[in-house]
């Protein structure tokens, strides 16, 4: 026991000598000492260890991000055969149908090429020519028994004859037309193109008559350029990619830009005259990362395979695609970082004797002056537990921007849910401004609307410390999103019922000309009140805009959501959601109401299916496919029955051009009421209270403490909640 009590106490003593002023400034200095010289002898082999951990990371990422590029712009070859499909008539107009392949060609990245042939030789086509900027795409029509071909302009789709020309082509003699005659579609070998002499592959497919002979032969043509010009560009310096088969053809590179068409011959990787390139063909069907020695030094390379089936059809070679990096690019940094590391060290170890000896003389001062504030916030604390409007009881949810926390008026004892914004975000000062404001209108928007089907506000204020915050309705429920998650898809006609609810609140705030932006299903509740139950409520004004104002730009702040999701709004980057964005607001154009109506209608959809109107993959693909990509059939996602009405409504509400949608939230609200429901279908109230009734909300936060109840009340108290994020429901 003795020997314990020693062992105690002489812990004691060496931690109050740290302490002390003398401690202090041996301590430092020899902390900084020890871990400068760790530095100079470990950092090193480890900085260059992670610089070549990061190398082949981005490398490999490089790689990927070509690989998808590549089978990105060859699986368009599916839908444009099908849609050749529907031209393959020799009997249709030269005008339709040229117009048409022109059409098919515009914003088809990675495309040279597409064509219909047929038996008699008649040969017409739609081809991508020019280079960088100065791009164009022009049609044609051939007759191999003429020996002529015609070329054509389309504008203001209307064709406009250029050129004529003796020509030999006989499509029948490709092998593209030979290949397809088989009888299935498929991809050819690497080829060179007839007169252009481009390096490519072609996607053909036969169309038979009705008595099975063959009628025509489509394609869809990848040369090198059109591939080269759409492949991702490397991140890192002095880096290149290339595209390649086994067999050392090369399918795209930038490289291949700079070099001459040498007649019928494939462009093979030694033609692009790259010491690291003709290392990596040596062995081309490696894969991972690897280092390639060669004659001007070492490179780092990092390859991956492209194989399995492309437009439905498994590509019948063995493809690659490589990104090469020389080795110096990667360690030049490591050597610098190394000098200043040393520097850095030597510098750290005199600040630190200059900090340890402030930190000395003032470490008295500042143990007096934590005592003293830590008494004073206690002292502040009890103030506004007696003063205080509203006590924080349990904390409901917490997001992007703060808290919500369930309430209790101090004096009417009233339940309520208070917003609270989040400290981190009001402490930068860069976009404290615009988040103030966004709170600020959230909280006078929500309190100027009457609707019972927009969440109520109660009060809105500022405490001493500066914590924004506002009182609004306790609602008992879950909002839309959750609904599905939890139960799956809801019936049609419960979906009626409370798209016609959500609608009432629309019309209202855009009566007042203003616009929500950000309708999704986090932010729209269904709950009970009294003996009513599916009660819809509208949430989170927290970017409405008015209908006047110029379209919002991102606030000056880090381009980064705050919460790290695809499924929130984010701020510092796009306002909005992207599943659920009108493509006038992804373009950043002015918006009206209808802009709203088309985020109603992707709520519509996911509340029937459980799932978005289109898939999420990458964020720009998302919207690019909102703004470009034909809206999928309902009736083909929606598990149960959905009516032909509804479906035109919701189909009206997802249309591109804003004018083919309601032209108001009224009026999509009356279209969706007026939507007939036999009765086996019907939503009746019966049912709805049958639902709520075996309804069990998950289980609440555990309350707090009674010893740590906060208080919060307008600027009369320097205490100051714990803020840690925003509402779930954000």
């Amino acid at each position: 026991m003795a020997n314990r009590t020693s062992s105690t106490g002489a812990r004691v003593r060496f931690a109050a000598a740290l302490a002390s002023p003398l401690g202090v400034l041996l301590t430092i200095p020899l902390l900084v000492i020890a871990v400068g010289l760790a530095i100079i002898l470990l950092g090193r082999s480890t900085t260059r260890d992670a610089s070549m951990s990061m190398a082949r990371h981005q490398l490999a990422e490089q790689a990927q991000a070509v690989q998808n590029d590549v089978a990105f712009a060859l699986d368009q070859a599916d839908p444009l055969l099908a849609r050749l499909h529907v031209l393959a008539d020799h009997d249709k107009p030269i005008d339709e149908v040229l117009v048409r392949l022109h059409d098919l060609m515009l914003g088809r990245p990675g495309i040279a090429f597409v064509s219909i042939s047929f038996p008699d030789g008649t040969f017409r086509g739609a081809q991508l020519t020019g280079q960088g900027t100065g791009k164009s795409i022009e049609v044609q029509e051939s007759h191999a028994d003429q020996g002529m071909a015609t070329w054509f302009d389309v504008t203001d789709d209307l064709l406009v004859p250029t050129r004529s020309e003796k020509t030999n082509y006989d499509p029948r003699t490709r092998g593209f037309y030979q290949l397809a005659a088989k009888g299935q579609r498929a991809w050819t070998e690497p080829y060179t193109f007839f007169k252009s002499h481009e390096t490519g592959i072609t996607c053909t497919e036969p169309v038979f008559d009705a008595h099975h002979a063959l009628a025509a032969v489509l394609t869809v043509d990848f040369d090198v350029g059109a591939l080269s010009d759409f492949i991702a560009r490397p991140a890192l310096d002095q880096a290149r990619s290339v595209v390649y088969t086994r067999a050392g053809a090369v399918l795209a590179s930038p490289l291949a830009a700079k070099l001459p068409v040498e007649g019928d011959k494939l462009l093979r990787g030694s033609d692009l005259h790259d010491p690291a390139l003709d290392k990596l063909f040596v062995e081309p069907d490696v894969t991972g990362t690897r280092e390639l020695a060669t004659r001007d030094g070492a490179y780092l390379a990092s390859v991956a395979a492209i194989g399995g089936k492309r437009a439905g059809v498994t590509v019948p070679l063995d493809w690659y695609v490589a990104s090469v990096v020389p080795a110096r690019t990667l360690l030049g940094p490591t050597h610098r970082l190394e000098v200043g590391g040393v520097l850095a060290s030597t510098l750290a170890l005199a600040i630190a004797v200059l900090v340890a000896l402030v930190l000395a003389w003032n470490v008295v001062r500042m143990r007096r002056q934590v005592a003293t504030a830590r008494s004073e916030a206690r002292s502040a604390e009890a103030r506004a537990r007696e003063l205080g409007s509203y006590r924080l009881v349990a904390r409901l949810g917490s997001g992007g921007m703060g808290e919500v926390w369930r309430a209790e008026h101090q004096l009417l004892a009233r339940q309520a849910a208070i917003k609270l914004i989040r400290a981190e975000v009001i402490a930068d000062p860069q976009g404290a401004a615009e988040v103030h404001e966004r709170f600020r209108r959230e909280a006078q928007v929500l309190a100027s609307m009457k609707s019972r089907h927009t969440i109520a506000i109660y009060d809105y204020g500022v405490t001493e410390a500066g914590v924004l915050y506002y009182v609004m309705e306790l609602l008992d429920g879950l909002d839309l999103e959750s609904l599905v998650v939890r139960f799956g898809p809801l019936p049609a006609a419960r979906v009626i019922r409370l798209m016609v609810q959500a609608c009432s609140s629309l019309g209202e705030a855009h009566d007042a000309g203003l616009l929500h932006r950000d309708i999704k299903p986090p932010n729209l509740m269904t709950c009970r009140e009294a003996d009513e139950v599916d009660i819809c409520k509208l949430l989170d004004f927290g970017i409405v805009q008015q209908v006047d104002d110029k379209p919002a730009v991102a606030p000056s702040r880090p381009s980064k959501p705050i919460i790290e999701t695809p499924k929130l709004t984010q701020l510092g980057t796009m306002l909005g959601t992207p599943g659920f964005m009108s493509p006038e607001q992804i373009l950043g154009m002015p918006l009206d109401g209808r802009a709203d109506l088309y985020a109603l209608g992707c709520v519509a959809w996911w509340l029937l299916t459980g799932s978005e109107v289109f898939a999420r993959d990458v964020e720009a693909k998302l919207l690019h496919k909102h703004i470009y990509d034909t809206v999928p059939v309902l009736a083909a996602a929606a598990p149960g029955w959905i009516p032909r009405e509804l479906e035109d409504v919701i189909a009206a509400c997802l249309a591109k051009d804003a004018n083919a949608r309601p032209a108001t939230a009224r009026e999509l609200g009356a279209q969706l009421a007026a939507i007939a429901i036999p009765d086996e279908h019907a939503w009746t109230v019966a049912r709805a209270r049958a639902w709520w009734s075996d309804y069990r909300a998950p289980q609440p936060a555990p309350n707090v403490p009674s010893a740590e109840v906060q208080v919060i009340m307008p600027g009369a108290s320097a205490f100051e909640p714990t803020i840690m994020g925003d509402t779930g429901r954000k």
